[in-house]
């Protein structure tokens, strides 16, 4: 794929770091498909979202921008597997949690959007 295309995926990354960051839903609302899906089963349970649910957790939370948190997040991986369909492997932190996310992306409407967010989280040991 044209280094173009990752570009895109790679700048939709950026702003979800930054609206995580931030704690900005306006931010994590332009990059998440509106049936986007956030799901986690670290704690041995499945916690399973939808961004209606999901977006108030953000909002309700002091940013980690706020807390004077050092930003920790970086794009391990991406991989396309066409012209509407990519996969991203992502890690960040927030609070005490170091976060390991499997994003997968898709192109409508010209634009690239998070549809599927599943992750795992470590606690840090500095926190």
């Amino acid at each position: 794929m044209p280094d173009t295309m990752n570009s895109d995926v790679s700048d939709v990354l950026t702003k979800y770091f930054d609206g995580l960051y931030h704690s900005d839903v306006a931010r994590l609302k332009d990059v998440f498909h509106p049936k986007a899906h956030y799901v986690c089963a670290t704690s041995g349970t499945l916690q399973y979202l939808t961004m209606d649910e999901y977006f108030p957790v953000v909002e309700a939370r002091i940013s980690p921008r706020e807390n004077g948190e050092i930003r920790r997040d970086k794009i391990v991986s991406i991989e396309r597997t066409g012209p509407s369909t990519a996969f991203a492997h992502v890690e960040c932190s927030i609070g005490a949690k170091l976060f390991s996310d499997f994003l997968t992306l898709i192109r409508l409407d010209d634009r690239w959007q998070i549809i599927s967010k599943v992750f795992h989280y470590e606690l840090l040991e500095s926190h």
